[in-house]
């Protein structure tokens, strides 16, 4: 026997939501870890295009980028991250 036609639809439908949501997941993600680094080089940006001298911005930028890869290199476990929660990073 034949399945309905709408069956199909919702499972691809199901599947769709599915994929957006893991996007979402991973774009808040990289958004958390290059969050700051991506604001200071828009600020940059927007401080060149009116006109404006835009180095301070992206000095704050490349420090975010610079304190970004540091972090990146620290060994995280279970200890250091309920530690660090704990401390406020």
């Amino acid at each position: 026997m034949k399945k309905p036609l709408h069956f199909q639809r919702g499972q691809g439908m199901t599947e769709y939501i599915i994929i957006v949501a893991l996007i979402a997941i991973a774009a808040i993600a990289v958004y958390q870890f290059f969050g700051s680094t991506v604001r200071n080089q828009t600020a940059a940006i927007a401080q060149e295009l009116a006109g404006n001298d835009g180095t301070d911005a992206k000095k704050a930028a490349q420090d975010a980028a610079k304190a970004g890869a540091d972090e990146a290199t620290v060994k995280r476990n279970l200890d250091t991250y309920t530690g660090n929660a704990a401390k406020g990073n």
